[in-house]
């Protein structure tokens, strides 16, 4: 008991844990519509385009989230507004947007000489250093993700399987559309101080992809991705207070473990299921041996 005892009982330790299963609460209500939408670069385009407004907060004295949000802000308004616009599919979009506001952060960090060490902090986040006033903003920004979430839940069902019954059905699919995006950049940036932009979307993809093999109810997938998520947040916590390894990088990877194992015990259980099906199949009608004289 020591083992999980003796970390917690820091304060650090117990603020990183409670924002850290915010986090993964928050992230597994965004991220099962991520994957059922098929969002995931959009997810990760957002993390890394955070990088110019946190750059300029930072240089500026201004509250990185402030920075942040205005960035991503940005790249959400830019996406929605060439897709309408322009003649290009979303993918392409997100690409031109995403490389252009990476690559404005990095010529915004180049032209400071004292930018290494938060540029680090930024990217790979620093989850143990998480106050309360963190946790609050965290628990704020869960309770509207859900509160959106619940009101905008049957626009998001019909937009998932087919715009044109959600537009039919007066449902608004672009609306719908516009709202999941705002939700996936109120994810982003209220995470990203914790685990830190290139990690954050670990959070927001592999719980949902773990709770998927094994629930079709989207609720109970959100569910059982918010369990899969907090328990990757304390077994990362763990790892990193044990090997002294970094504690945001820990999370992620071992989310990405989480999904793997569950997809693998998911695998072995549909194979073993197929078997005794087969087995009690062959036992209910047996082969007739053919008469012989």
């Amino acid at each position: 008991m020591s083992f999980l005892l003796d970390p917690l009982s820091s304060e650090f330790m117990l603020r990183a844990l409670v924002g850290g299963v915010l986090v993964a609460t928050m992230s597994a209500i965004v991220g099962t519509w991520v994957v059922i939408r098929g969002m995931a670069f959009l997810g990760e385009a957002m993390a890394h385009g955070m990088l110019p407004g946190v750059a300029i907060a930072t240089l500026l004295g201004l509250p990185v989230v402030f920075g942040a949000a205005v960035s991503a802000l940005v790249m959400s308004a830019g996406v929605g507004f060439v897709s309408r616009r322009g003649r290009l599919s979303n993918d392409t979009t997100i690409g031109l947007l995403f490389v252009g506001m990476l690559a404005l952060g990095v010529i915004i960090v180049s032209r400071s000489r004292s930018f290494a060490v938060d540029l680090t902090a930024i990217l790979f986040g620093d989850v143990l250093a998480i106050g309360w006033s963190d946790v609050l903003l965290l628990a704020v920004a869960l309770l509207v993700t859900v509160a959106v979430a619940a009101l905008f839940h049957r626009p998001f069902v019909a937009l998932a399987f087919d715009p044109r019954i959600a537009r039919t059905l007066g449902l608004r699919p672009r609306l719908a559309q516009t709202v999941l995006t705002g939700l996936v950049t109120l994810a982003v940036v209220a995470s990203y101080s914790a685990v830190g932009t290139l990690l954050v979307v670990g959070l927001l993809l592999a719980p949902a992809v773990a709770a998927g093999q094994w629930m079709r109810r989207i609720p109970a997938t959100m569910i059982l991705a918010a369990a899969f998520g907090s328990l990757a947040v304390l077994v990362g916590l763990l790892v990193s207070w044990h090997a002294s390894t970094a504690a945001g990088a820990s999370i992620a990877l071992t989310s990405i473990v989480l999904a793997a194992v569950s997809a693998g015990i998911r695998a072995v259980v549909a194979r073993l299921g197929a078997t005794v099906s087969s087995r009690r199949t062959s036992v209910s009608h047996p082969t007739e041996s053919p008469i012989t004289a």
